[in-house]
């Protein structure tokens, strides 16, 4: 039987500014692989079996085309197939596989073909900011509207199944908050239709009375770029704790504050001061280079690099991060 599919390219590039973690998007892009193309999205584009060598030099292409911008670090993040990725796509159209890719820059001005922007992660992804706490939306809407979702199942161990599913993913009856769990949670809400992008396919179940709009929880991205995101996120948290991702985000030279910040900028919680400056110093991650930085607004604090040689010298180089946190039940 003859295959009908193609391949795409996606990136999720990700900087942090200050303490705003970003993520690059653009708007009116045609390649056809995306039926509203006023939407929101990562930057993507087909890939070029004739022209692009390997699928890499393929999405810096397009994302050099799109935004101006040239990539420095590129991992491979994940491969998207799933059937109906396009749930508005014609009878008999190919099945789209987009090949993403995760992308740390510093922000810069852009230009490019397309009207692109950046964008707050927590503004695509607002549960997953704790750094002043915990989000106001896990208790006034998230929470309820899961348990109205677990209670709606047909009999008792489903019900069971979603009660522990939802404590697992949100931290709920003893269970920690994961950090790393981002994509769990947004597939969660999305399988309980409470996401904007779980109302492009089969219709799902009807919230309860009175639980707020579903379009309401985060900015909504075109296809499945929204799972994109989280997937990029969880595995940037996950990676900051056993390599030295972080510092593809920094300037050569920064404050140990500055580098807390974009630690917590990713991580989406706060850092003890003094915890965090002794796991740096214990790793042997940076070392100072006997220059000040004026421009603190206060007292003038040293500037660091990182240190290179740290590569060698250990296996998971990473900055660490607290335990996880509980909340109440549901």
């Amino acid at each position: 039987m003859e295959t009908n599919f193609s391949v795409g390219l996606n990136a999720v590039i990700v900087a942090v500014t200050g303490e705003s973690p970003r993520v690059l998007t653009v708007q009116g892009v045609e390649t056809g692989f995306v039926a509203d193309s006023e939407a929101v999205a990562l930057p993507f584009g087909p890939l070029d079996p004739i022209r692009d060598r390997t699928m890499e030099k393929g999405v810096r292409g397009w994302v050099r085309e799109q935004t101006s911008l040239e990539l420095g670090y590129v991992e491979q993040l994940y491969t998207f197939g799933d059937k109906d990725r396009d749930p508005v796509g014609s009878e008999g159209a190919p099945r789209v596989l987009s090949v993403a890719y995760l992308a740390l820059v510093r922000e810069e001005a852009l230009a490019g073909n397309c009207n692109a922007q950046w964008l707050d992660c927590y503004d695509l992804l607002q549960w997953e900011d704790w750094r002043s706490g915990r989000p106001r939306v896990i208790d006034e809407r998230i929470i309820p509207s899961l348990s109205d979702w677990a209670e709606r199942a047909s009999t008792r161990s489903a019900r069971a199944a979603r009660k522990e599913r939802v404590a697992i993913a949100f931290g709920l009856d003893g269970a920690e908050w994961d950090g790393e769990k981002v994509l769990e949670r947004y597939e969660l809400l999305y399988e309980a239709g409470l996401v904007c992008e779980a109302m492009r396919g089969t219709p799902p179940e009807p919230i309860g009375a009175g639980i707020p709009e579903r379009h309401e929880l985060g900015r909504c991205m075109v296809l499945d770029h929204r799972r994109m995101l989280a997937t990029a996120l969880g595995r940037l948290r996950g990676k900051i704790k056993y390599r030295p991702v972080v510092f593809e985000l920094l300037a050569p030279t920064f404050t140990l504050l500055q580098l807390q910040r974009v630690v917590e900028a990713l991580a989406g919680v706060r850092l003890h001061k003094q915890n965090f400056r002794r796991l740096v110093d214990r790793g042997g991650l940076v070392e100072g280079t006997g220059l000040l930085d004026d421009h603190t607004g206060g007292r003038p604090a040293e500037l660091f690099h990182f240190r290179r040689e740290v590569l060698r010298e250990r296996s998971a180089p990473g900055v660490g991060l607290p335990g996880g946190t509980k909340i109440a039940r549901m």
